[in-house]
């Protein structure tokens, strides 16, 4: 299963519709949380996540909306003794701010928390889920953006297993060694399968127009993007390192995004709807305007 579960989409403060930030990407066997701001320990109890579902911990930056639930989480991993090492990726140049959140308030630690601290521009991680990244956005203080990339594959063609004999346990040693032979022939897997995309996954907070804005949206699935801010207020944005609906949009649709996700809105706004029509004027792929609690499939391979 790969989805997001949408936690949190306020800005700065909480209001009465939106909590803080606070967003959990499930892939595959992996749970990325992503800036559990005040009150993410409470929304995932809502939204049915367990702590024992998170793998990684990553912030983008020591702003308060984007960090101020890691002590309940830390915490929570702890009461629940989660058995596997949980994994904690944030600007190394905050380790002041982490390690006071890490340890907030006196509990009996347990869990295995990993700190794995970002320093610069970089493949941070290689796993199961594939490759993840981090890249320096441009904000009031250090905010790194991440990136998940699933190394291309390839997709088995029924049509031509059957034809070349090869079935069963078969396709899997061939998938695995690339070649088999079968009844005194040879079969080669790309004679049975076709290239596979592997897909990619961006998450983009706090931050200015920049060019690794780009680079971290560069062909995403599932585009995850701040856009505190409607373009009459751009000007605002731009000093405050933010993003307009009108900038977030225009970025996925120059860097072929599949879904946009539109978040973090400022609580002077009360109409979600205005950001999706801001949005729609420049993307055309499928828009959705976060709300707390809902949920978004990655899309579906091509």
């Amino acid at each position: 299963m790969r989805e997001l579960v949408i936690l949190g989409t306020g800005s700065q403060v909480p209001s009465r519709e939106r909590t803080q930030n606070g967003y959990f990407l499930r892939w595959d066997e992996d749970g990325f949380l992503f800036d559990p701001g005040e009150g993410t320990q409470r929304q995932m109890l809502y939204a049915g996540v367990a702590a024992g579902a998170i793998t990684r911990l990553c912030i983008t930056h020591f702003h308060g909306d984007h960090c101020l639930g890691v002590p309940g989480i830390v915490q929570r991993l702890s009461l629940d003794d989660v058995p596997h090492a949980v994994r904690a990726h944030y600007p190394a140049s905050g380790q002041e701010y982490f390690n006071r959140l890490r340890y907030a308030a006196s509990f009996y630690e347990r869990a295995e928390l990993l700190e794995e601290p970002v320093e610069e521009d970089g493949l941070l991680a290689v796993g199961p889920f594939g490759q993840l990244w981090a890249r320096r956005l441009e904000h009031s203080l250090e905010s790194f953006g991440y990136q998940l990339i699933e190394p291309d594959g390839r997709r088995m063609l029924p049509d031509q297993l059957k034809a070349f004999g090869v079935v069963g346990p078969d396709i899997a040693r061939l998938q695995r060694a690339g070649v088999l032979e079968v009844d005194g022939r040879t079969v080669h897997v790309d004679q049975v399968s076709e290239p596979r995309p592997g897909q990619r996954f961006a998450f983009i907070m706090d931050t200015r127009l920049c060019e690794n804005v780009l680079a971290l949206a560069d062909k995403a699935d599932l585009l995850v993007i701040e856009s505190t801010y409607l373009s009459a207020e751009a000007e605002l944005a731009r000093r405050f390192g933010h993003l307009t609906a009108r900038q977030a949009a225009r970025v996925a649709q120059e860097c072929g995004v599949r879904k946009l996700v539109l978040t973090h809105f400022s609580q002077r706004y009360l109409e979600p709807e205005r950001f999706y029509e801001e949005a729609a004027a420049e993307f055309s792929g499928e828009i959705v305007v976060a709300s707390d609690l809902s949920r978004t499939p990655v899309p579906a391979r091509r």
